[in-house]
């Protein structure tokens, strides 16, 4: 089930209405929160919600046994829990990689195929509700979280807004909130409703546009375009990707906020960054931290040689890279941003050796970092986004040495991808006054502005909502 779409319009006006009658019951509402969660997930395919179940399960019995252990048992139940959780999400998402890979080194070497390749279809979120039942389980065993009782833990997994695509929100956030009881008359109305139509321009308007006329065509067949269309492809798919997982972010942040919840923050314009570190601390912050917390820390993080330090920022990336899908195109993708996060941190250490600003400073030496930065990210979109790694160099070459007429660069392209990319430029203050002139106005006039948005979204809008790219993850 889509956001833009007039079924979860339905499905939301019910949910939005039961959970505000419900909320002064809390055994009743959860029950119904999980019900209604289970069914938005069931919406794709109802047999995977025993997956979902099974990960609650999992996760629930765990952080019980981890609870009441103490050293190496305690450790032990991690360890199962862990492997329980993460073999799920290796089996759906990796096993046919694997199986692929070993199957082709096998058959190099003249032992046959003897490993079957099964048809393993990957379930839509798997690896945002795995990453968030590992995270419970690893705050319980550090005892920042005791165990959830089963019904806090269902919702807290479950919760549709950020099923799907994230944000990853963490038990000490999400948990508190699901234990009490919601004040309907501090809901930010006006802040969500802001959200959610700005996610819908981003996603309906914005991404779907320099998708369908600008990046699909390109990446599909590279060697029919010239280079100035390329390189318009690769900015595009920058923008097309901020626009529709930032677009599905805001939606998902604004409906929580009208059902009483708030998430964290998972954006923060990423194409103004000074250097790939600084992107990473905008770029989706919630996988980010998620990262740096249970996965570049537990491996030593900033302790010991500088050698290991850079392992285990290369290891962070490449896992990282490896999130997003099994292809050697993450891979790649995770070694790239490693290599650069490496790159920046010696780069840094050096100027603070020498008693100079850790991050450029002047007007004309930021203006030169953001646009590098944005072209090292963009290299990165490359590889994230091409079929193969042979297909990303070939488009990579071709921006050199394919010169000619370029009809596909118009000027519709070019000021979407501008508008893209400068509106992450203005200042925060300027957007929180316009929040505030819309919060002022008469619930009358409010409904009419998004009335309006709402019409110039559908009129601009494709005829269908294509998927968000992050579903796929």
């Amino acid at each position: 089930m889509l956001f833009p779409t007039t079924d979860f319009a339905i499905f939301f006006a019910v949910v939005f209405t039961a959970n505000w009658l419900l909320n002064p019951y809390p055994g009743p509402w959860k029950l119904f929160m999980t019900a209604a969660s289970y069914f938005f997930y069931a919406w794709w395919d109802w047999r995977f919600v025993f997956l979902l179940a099974a990960s609650t399960l999992f996760a629930y019995f765990g952080a019980v046994a981890i609870h009441r252990s103490e050293g190496r048992r305690k450790r032990l139940a991690l360890w199962v829990t862990l492997v329980l959780l993460l073999g799920l999400l290796g089996w759906f998402k990796y096993f046919g990689f694997v199986a692929v890979n070993v199957d082709n080194v096998l058959h190099t070497l003249g032992l046959g195929r003897p490993i079957p390749l099964l048809a393993i279809t990957l379930p839509v979120a798997i690896s945002f509700f795995t990453f968030m039942a590992v995270s419970y389980v690893i705050d319980v065993y550090r005892g920042i979280l005791r165990p959830a009782r089963p019904a806090d833990l269902a919702v807290y997994l479950s919760f549709f807004p950020h099923l799907v695509a994230g944000p990853i929100v963490r038990g000490t956030e999400l948990l508190p909130q699901i234990r009490r009881r919601r004040d309907g008359d501090n809901v930010h109305y006006t802040e969500a409703f802001w959200l959610i139509a700005s996610g819908l321009a981003k996603k309906v308007v914005l991404s779907s546009y320099l998708s369908t006329y600008v990046v699909d065509p390109v990446f599909a067949a590279p060697r029919q375009y010239s280079s100035l269309e390329i390189l318009f492809a690769i900015w595009g798919y920058a923008v097309q990707i901020y626009a529709d997982f930032s677009g599905y972010t805001d939606m998902a942040i604004g409906l929580a906020l009208l059902l009483g919840f708030r998430f964290p923050e998972n954006f923060r314009s990423p194409y103004s960054a000074v250097s790939l570190q600084d992107f990473w601390r905008r770029w989706h912050i919630t996988l980010s931290f998620w990262l740096r917390d249970y996965l570049y820390i537990p491996l030593g993080g900033n302790r010991g040689t500088e050698s290991r330090i850079s392992l285990n920022i290369l290891i962070t990336m490449l896992l990282g890279g490896l999130w997003h899908g099994a292809a050697w195109t993450f891979v790649a993708w995770g070694a790239f941003h490693g290599v650069g996060q490496i790159i920046g941190r010696q780069r840094r250490r050096r100027r603070a050796e020498r008693g100079l600003p850790l991050e450029p400073t002047g007007r004309w030496r930021v203006a030169l970092a953001r646009f590098l930065t944005f072209q090292l990210v963009c290299v990165g979109w490359l590889l994230f986004r091409a079929d193969t790694i042979g297909e990303a160099w070939t488009m990579f070459v071709r921006i050199f040495t394919a010169w000619g007429p370029s009809p596909l660069v118009t000027p519709l392209a070019l000021g979407a991808i501008v508008l893209g990319i400068a509106t992450q430029y203005l200042p925060h203050e300027w957007i929180r006054r316009v929040q505030g002139a819309f919060a002022d106005r008469r619930p009358v006039v409010q409904g009419g502005i998004l009335g309006a948005v709402l019409l110039a979204v559908t009129t601009l809008g494709p005829a269908g909502v294509a998927p968000f790219i992050y579903y796929r993850f």
